[in-house]
């Protein structure tokens, strides 16, 4: 995979991932604001489900977590809740995916989404830091809001799995090195599962994205979906 990002064509395809996530919301409450709209919309019948559910799942992202540009039920959790059933789990997909979240967006938001749900969650998967990548944040600063947020998560009990991210050539060696360090370190220093590259199998792909270049097609989303489900699975069974 590493050998991949050095590619020139690489490079491209993965800055229009970045540009697809959207600008972050500048202020704290407009994350909120947007949360709440989920709520409004889904959160009723998320909910419901969730209560006959045995298993409680959250997508907690930005953009590509949140289907953008796609049909509601063909985005990540949508689709990752079909694939996890049909593989014999009894498990609902909670879509907290806002378009444009920062590492420091999520983290303003985490508690409200959490505490906002029917009951707590058995499992939070984790995906964020592209918008941080786009604005040329300090890795520093993207690695302090995981780790906040992972240990929040950690702190009420709940099963965390990181969904990683990889900062492009361009950006020099030395931010890649340390930006791509985050998640594989998080992992270890708690223990949590990892999915290195939310895109894997997508990029140098144009075919797998929509119109515009950049955000995933269904069929995308089922890419990812396929390679991400059995890790998922080994990780509610574990």
């Amino acid at each position: 995979m590493l050998k991949n990002i050095i590619s020139y064509g690489f490079t491209l395809a993965f800055l229009q991932l970045l540009i697809a996530c959207g600008p972050a919301p500048e202020e704290g409450q407009a994350a909120l604001k947007d949360v709440a709209t989920i709520s409004t919309e889904t959160g009723g019948e998320q909910k419901a489900a969730a209560k006959e559910a045995e298993i409680l799942i959250v997508a907690f992202g930005d953009s590509l977590y949140a289907g953008y540009g796609l049909d509601q039920k063909q985005g990540f959790a949508p689709e990752l809740q079909a694939a996890l059933r049909a593989a014999g789990q009894d498990v609902q997909v909670y879509n907290a995916g806002v378009s444009g979240d920062t590492t420091a967006a999520g983290l303003r938001r985490m508690d409200f989404v959490i505490d906002s749900l029917a009951r707590k969650p058995d499992l939070v998967i984790l995906g964020l830091g592209g918008n941080d990548l786009l604005r040329g944040l300090k890795p520093a600063d993207t690695r302090a809001n995981m780790e906040t947020m992972v240990k929040k998560l950690q702190d009420r009990g709940i099963t965390v799995m990181l969904t990683g991210m990889l900062a492009p050539p361009n950006l020099g060696a030395a931010f890649g090195e340390e930006f791509n360090a985050i998640y594989p370190g998080l992992a270890k220093k708690y223990d949590t599962a990892l999915y290195p590259f939310f895109m894997d199998g997508l990029v140098g792909h144009p075919d797998l994205f929509q119109a515009d270049g950049i955000h995933p097609t269904a069929e995308g989303i089922d890419i990812i979906v396929g390679k991400i489900t059995p890790q998922v699975v080994e990780v509610l069974e574990g």
